[in-house]
């Protein structure tokens, strides 16, 4: 009773300052959509150098096919953004990080290009680490794109070649003109010839050729696209109200609440000199601890769930593909309650250490932070922060969030963050209930 009397207490001084509340929710929303945008730009186009050492024309010539250089490198560029340069000024600014990567075309290679007997060659270089991996897939992407366009010229080229040898007629290789009558005027010339053995292998020949080769254009075709990638229209969530970004959202806006409340209110207790008191006579150190990790708990699934509410007002509003999942509701209040109390038992422990609520709200600001930063690195990446991001509520509840939300069969995440997030409570709330003792003898 004692301890629902203190969450009482704690939950009226947040009713008197509508002000400093409203902050406390406003301030993590803000830091989660800036995250958010963050992230998003983190994808955007990296500059790379395009440095033309073949001088290429305006317009390259492959078979019947024309392409102008310089559409064709904007069309096919999407994932970066080229920019023109000597070798000398792109070796520089390679070294310098202002850009990420060099394109180099060398000498010949169009030639090379036209001749269709020798494979062109670009030469990529980049700076190490960062999101080197990432540049490398943008411009293999680009090379891609464009090995599929000349592609289909050749492939054009190839099929006017096969069409010759069927029917005859004149064409060009390597420059050269040439005049050939076809598998059609050979047999229509051995005709005219008499019947014998070897006059009749030779017309069975053309004739099998002929078969074969009226085949041949699908052949390449097939050949050359062995899988073909269909692009089908959607319409699903935009960035801004992702499942990611929701679980961010969720996740930031409580703990920044839960560490700031549990410790403020903690620490608040020794600035009036009640907390002596309180352990004294009416309530024990155990009790104390447990109403502001239950305070933590409160405020997060009260708050956690109007974020959750307003996402799925605007996602019902916008008739977004996919929908909120409302059933799902009372799963994210239980995470909500969870990762409440974990942030709760950090909170009181930090409270604990500070002494002093100004301080105690100070240092849960420059706590949770880095808490959530760290959260925010994948741990492919850097396997180290994953390894202490596991040490506090936040990632944990963004997992949990994510998957009460979203996942088909969420049972298994669900149940190891749970128990993550009631050992983090349980030594977060056994240190600040030893700190209390501390602080009230």
């Amino acid at each position: 009773m004692t301890t629902l009397l203190l969450v009482r207490k704690d939950l009226l001084m947040l009713r008197r300052s509508p002000l400093l509340l409203a902050v406390l929710v406003a301030y993590p929303l803000v830091i989660a959509g800036l995250i958010s945008v963050t992230a998003t730009y983190v994808n955007s186009k990296a500059r790379v150098a395009l440095v033309d050492e073949d001088h290429l024309p305006n317009t390259i010539v492959i078979g019947t096919h024309t392409f102008h250089v310089d559409r064709t490198i904007d069309e096919v560029a999407k994932n970066v953004k080229l920019v023109r340069l000597s070798a000398n000024e792109a070796g520089r600014q390679l070294r310098e990080g202002r850009i990420v990567a060099a394109l180099t075309i060398p000498r010949g290679f169009v030639a090379d290009l036209k001749s269709g007997v020798r494979s062109p060659t670009m030469v990529l270089e980049t700076t190490v680490g960062g999101i080197t991996p990432r540049v490398r897939q943008q411009v293999q992407a680009l090379v891609y794109e464009l090995n599929r366009r000349v592609q289909e010229a050749f492939i054009e080229q190839d099929a006017r070649y096969v069409d010759l040898l069927l029917h005859g007629g004149t064409g060009t290789v390597l420059g050269r003109r040439f005049h050939i009558i076809g598998l059609d005027g050979a047999e229509r010339v051995l005709r005219q010839l008499p019947r014998g053995p070897r006059l009749d292998a030779l017309r069975d020949f053309v004739h099998d050729a002929r078969l074969a080769l009226a085949l041949t254009d699908d052949a390449i075709r097939a050949t050359a696209h062995p899988i073909q990638l269909e692009d089908a229209a959607t319409h699903g969530r935009t960035w801004a109200l992702s499942a990611q970004v929701q679980a961010y959202a969720l996740a930031l806006t409580i703990s920044f609440l839960g560490l700031l409340l549990a410790a403020g209110a903690l620490a608040a207790e020794r600035d009036e000199n009640v907390i002596g008191r309180l352990v004294r006579g009416l309530v024990t150190p155990g009790r104390l601890v447990a109403a502001k990790i239950l305070l933590a708990a409160i405020v997060a699934a009260i708050l956690g769930a109007a974020v959750a509410l307003t996402f799925g007002v605007v996602i019902q509003i916008g008739n977004v593909t996919g929908g909120e999942p409302w059933e799902r509701l009372p799963l994210l209040v239980v995470g909500l309650l969870l990762v409440g109390a974990a942030l709760g038992g950090l909170g009181a422990l930090l409270g604990v250490l500070a002494r002093e609520a100004r301080t105690a709200s100070l240092v849960a600001i420059l706590v949770v932070l880095p808490i959530v930063f760290l959260g925010l690195v994948p741990r492919e990446i850097v396997p180290p922060a994953g390894w202490i991001s596991d040490a506090f509520p936040f990632a944990h509840g963004v997992r949990f969030f994510n998957s009460a939300l979203y996942d088909t069969e969420p049972w298994g995440t669900l149940g190891r963050e749970t128990l993550w997030l009631l050992g983090i409570a349980a030594v977060a709330g056994a240190a600040a209930r030893l700190g209390v003792r501390r602080l009230a003898a």
